[in-house]
């Protein structure tokens, strides 16, 4: 019976560094194969078409308003696609006091403008309907100011 047995011995270290340099191997070649792949002309394409069809140019824009004495400005910021904010600028103490319901019907309108993305079917209750109505033009006519031109 002469059978020639061969034993090897493999040193756990030696398999884990093995594996932890072959891990890497393979995560440098996705790497670099990722990083000097040549972009397609139809994804370039995609990118400018999506900059083509802005709804707003980016920016701050303000509408005054004028009640009796008082004058304050309804501020829109926008980017290309979303209305980010509408807020009011330089209303005084005064126009606060005299028009109380100012700012608590802009926080209403702006969350419906918020989630709409649009002035389009806005509710508003018949208790501050004049002061939402107000509101709403000044806000549209901002929005109108940051329209993109076609």
């Amino acid at each position: 019976m002469s059978s020639k047995t061969k034993i090897v011995v493999l040193h756990m270290k030696e398999v884990v560094y093995t594996a932890v340099f072959l891990a890497l191997a393979i995560f440098m070649l996705i790497l670099v194969f990722t990083m000097f792949h040549k972009k397609d002309p139809d994804d370039a394409g995609a990118a400018s078409d999506t900059a083509g069809t802005a709804v707003y140019v980016p920016g701050v824009y303000t509408s005054s308003i004028q009640l009796n004495e008082n004058s304050f400005d309804v501020q829109v910021t926008v980017d290309a696609d979303h209305i980010n904010s509408i807020e009011l600028v330089n209303l005084s103490e005064t126009a606060t006091v005299m028009y109380p319901l100012m700012e608590p019907t802009l926080d209403e309108i702006a969350q419906q403008i918020y989630t709409t993305q649009s002035t389009e079917n806005i509710t508003y209750s018949d208790d501050n309907k004049y002061t939402s109505m107000l509101l709403l033009d000044a806000i549209e006519d901002a929005l109108g100011k940051a329209r993109a031109e076609e």
